[in-house]
């Protein structure tokens, strides 16, 4: 295997879709513009997506227009009964701890989430560290300087020796830009120029590595 590091994404990729915790997760947003920012309900969809497509989270398009507190927002969005959504997989966690690479956590989200996360999925002792929205602001994936910020914390300076998993095409699409290699997450089984892999059972993970 000629990679050294893998980037993982965190939500919608160590876990899939269907579990809905993603979903739950959106809708905090939507609760937290709504009760804490008194943004009309009907509004908040359209300026949503305006600042996710824009800034590449919900989560600096208001820090650019609002000023939010920032720690406030992201404790409010994911605080969840995370055991109502997630289950360890014990195939998932085998196959992450035969990997002879340095794993780290990359997520839009924030470090307290992905601990939670991790420590539910009992997956925590398999990552060396949790690069978040907080360590590579005031970027976030996929925007080119966060995967520059990501590798200097893994040690990396050669981008052909990364890996980034994501479940989103455009980080993928962005990783394989910035010279790693990139595997999709697809639930549903479909790829195109955005990745140079994709999987959906993490069985397919090491001989995907191990073909390169």
């Amino acid at each position: 295997m000629r990679f050294t590091t893998i980037f993982f994404d965190l939500d919608d990729t160590l876990y899939p879709p269907t579990t809905n915790l993603w979903l739950a997760i959106k809708q905090r947003m939507n609760d937290f513009m709504r009760e804490r920012m008194n943004i009309p309900t009907d509004e908040i969809p359209e300026l949503r997506e305006k600042y996710y497509l824009q800034y590449g989270t919900t989560l600096r398009g208001l820090q650019k227009h609002h000023n939010i507190d920032v720690d406030d927002f992201l404790a409010y969005v994911h605080d969840l009964p995370l055991s109502n959504y997630l289950t360890p997989d014990p195939v998932q966690r085998s196959v992450i701890a035969s990997l002879p690479t340095r794993n780290l956590i990359f997520t839009n989200a924030d470090i307290p989430h992905a601990q939670r996360v991790l420590n539910t999925l009992n997956l925590r002792d398999l990552f060396s560290a949790i690069v978040d929205v907080i360590t590579v602001a005031p970027y976030c994936k996929p925007m080119p300087e966060s995967f520059a910020i990501a590798m200097k914390i893994a040690g990396e300076t050669d981008p052909s020796r990364c890996v980034m998993i994501d479940d989103l095409r455009r980080t993928t699409r962005a990783a394989r830009e910035a010279g790693m290699f990139s595997i999709l997450y697809d639930g549903s089984g479909s790829m195109d120029d955005d990745a140079d892999a994709h999987f959906r059972d993490w069985n397919e993970l090491v001989n995907i590595l191990e073909a390169q």
